[in-house]
């Protein structure tokens, strides 16, 4: 914390780019590189001319208004690698180190500018793919999360207070108003689930999803596949088992990244390069997060469709295909969605169907460190509000409650260990 650290933080290749110096001597490095003069005051913008006889702009920073906290100057140059690579050189030539990966955001951290929720917020800003995933990252990175996680915290701090006041100080304030703290942490209690009820959704706007289309040869799986993508991804004929192979593609769904996986039809292989087709479909349903089965509604529900149904180990979506045919003997299932792969009717609602929680959601979700540390702190608030609830001492409770602050304090940072934190903070880029 005590070097001056330079990193450009944007990326290479476009019009301009900007290189950070941060640290105790960020202001003489500047001068060195820039011939400017520092400045006083609030953040100034100067127009420069660096010693690589390229030019820019100098932003100032002054100490604690920065993004880490620090004397801080970002300096603008043209974008090409070697503007970016000549200007880092004369910084670190002037007194200042290459940046760590993510030492930018664990200085801000250390200088109590985001807590550690915020800065996997900044890592999930700059990994974000989609729209979803942007918005889930920014929620995190302003502090919706963190300030969800401390009125938790702040309120088991409160009771965690009145049990000692109540036991150093029991004749001058009398005992623990029992009703009231029960109250107190029934709320902590029902913030803790609601973050917790996210789970699912958290994991799949993050991570992604698998869909495996399975069904008989025939029912239209690669038409699906095709109609989903919206090109002309998979080969379709009207001859069973054109598809021997799997075949994936990603598609962003509402803000979600879906590997949609068409599979080999399922039936009695015919040859061996079917079989291996059909050993690689059953592959696919066993990795996948959902399961599509297709079946052709102009036939009807067959025998053969049950008979693969149970042969599915997991639920599944029900899918009637082909109703734009002029038949009428469609058929469907109870609960299957009717679409039509060719005109795409239906198809926008089978893909909603497929990712109903990503309309409207403006509640920020946890991620794969955070929903265990919740579900533990969870457990902990649970059994200090039992506690009030019965017969057993106040000072169980305690244990309890500084049990859920301290594991709260892990998700900010407050209590988190020095190695949760070199985790948090090492999947992070050069520039962050």
């Amino acid at each position: 914390m005590s070097d001056t650290i330079v990193a450009p933080i944007t990326a290479l290749g476009g019009a301009v780019a900007l290189v950070r110096i941060s640290g105790p001597r960020a202001l003489d490095v500047a001068q060195a590189v820039a011939n400017a003069a520092s400045p006083s005051g609030s953040a100034q913008v100067k127009r420069v001319r660096y010693t690589t006889n390229d030019d820019g702009l100098a932003t100032f920073f002054p100490d604690g208004k920065s993004f880490t906290g620090e004397p801080t100057v970002e300096l603008s140059c043209h974008g090409s690698q070697a503007s970016v690579e000549a200007l880092v050189s004369v910084c670190i030539e002037s007194g200042a180190r290459p940046a760590e990966p993510g030492e930018f955001s664990y200085r801000a951290f250390m200088n109590g500018k985001m807590d550690l929720s915020q800065a996997e917020g900044v890592r999930d800003t700059v990994a974000a793919q989609t729209e979803l995933q942007l918005k889930q990252a920014n929620l995190m990175r302003d502090g919706k999360f963190r300030n969800e996680v401390r009125i938790v915290r702040e309120t088991c701090i409160a009771q965690l207070a009145a049990i000692d006041a109540s036991t150093d100080f029991s004749e001058e304030i009398g005992e623990v108003d029992l009703p009231k703290a029960s109250s107190e942490l029934c709320l902590a209690e029902a913030r803790l689930k609601a973050l917790l009820s996210s789970v699912e959704s958290a994991r799949a706007i993050r991570d992604g999803v698998t869909v495996a289309i399975v069904g008989r040869p025939n029912v239209g799986k690669s038409s699906l596949l095709n109609a989903v993508s919206g090109r002309d991804r998979a080969i379709v004929t009207d001859i069973p088992g054109t598809t021997r192979d799997t075949l994936e593609e990603v598609v962003n769904v509402h803000g979600v990244v879906v590997r949609f996986i068409d599979t080999a039809g399922l039936r009695e292989a015919l040859d061996m390069v079917e079989r291996l087709g059909v050993e690689r479909s059953f592959e696919a349903l066993e990795n996948a997060h959902h399961v599509w089965f297709v079946y052709d509604s102009s036939t009807g529900w067959t025998p053969e469709d049950e008979a693969l149904c149970r042969a599915i180990q997991g639920s599944a979506t029900y899918i009637a295909n082909k109703i734009d045919l002029d038949s009428t003997s469609i058929d469907l299932k109870e609960g299957a969605i009717p679409v039509s792969a060719v005109t795409g009717a239906g198809i926008a609602d089978l893909l909603l169907a497929l990712v109903p929680f990503t309309e409207g959601s403006e509640v920020p979700l946890p991620n794969q460190r955070q929903a265990p540390l919740l579900a533990r702190a969870l457990e902990a608030v649970t059994a200090a509000k039992e506690t009030f609830c019965g017969p057993i001492p106040t000072a169980v409770a305690a244990t309890e409650l500084m049990a859920a602050i301290r594991i709260l304090g892990e998700i900010t940072g407050e209590t988190a260990s020095p190695d949760m934190i070199e985790r948090v903070f090492h999947d992070f880029c050069i520039g962050k």
